[in-house]
């Protein structure tokens, strides 16, 4: 099976039904698509809400789990620093995409301004530190729990 080709026919049912841009994503695993996905922040009105998240998201239901390890993801755009988290936390192992960030500017998307800011260039989130005190707090009572760890 062509994967690339099933993350294309996400994002064509994306953009024909005006959900959102051209981004269409599937995660496979051991040969078989577990999570389909496009973007889809126009219609949710949630800007969390890429091909890449909703194919995580589809996974996990589908897996009964939040751990996607051995898995890969196909998906019609490099993914933004945002998705790119989410597979890291999911545990996703390798990622095949289309389009560059240059392709994507070239439509009018924004990740360049993100890759900037986290190589500390431009300006367009403001971080500061407050009630670390409390937080330090929050966090060694939870420390102190037994909790699953992820």
């Amino acid at each position: 099976m062509d994967y690339m080709n099933e993350a294309l026919k996400e994002a064509y049912e994306g953009i024909n039904n005006k959900h959102g841009g051209p981004f269409g994503s599937v995660i496979v695993k051991d040969g078989k698509i577990i999570g389909r996905g496009h973007n889809r922040v126009l219609l949710k009105k949630d800007p969390t809400c890429h091909g890449e998240m909703e194919a995580i998201r589809d996974a996990c239901v589908n897996m009964g789990t939040h751990d996607l390890s051995g898995s890969e993801l196909y998906t019609t755009a490099e993914p933004c620093p945002m998705c790119l988290g989410a597979i890291m936390w999911a545990n996703i192992g390798k990622v095949y995409y289309g389009c560059n960030v240059k392709d994507t500017d070239s439509i009018g998307f924004r990740d360049d301004k993100f890759y900037d800011f986290l190589n500390g260039v431009g300006n367009i989130l403001e971080l500061k530190e407050n009630g670390r005190e409390e937080c330090v707090k929050l966090f060694e009572e939870y420390k102190k729990g037994n909790a699953e760890r992820y």
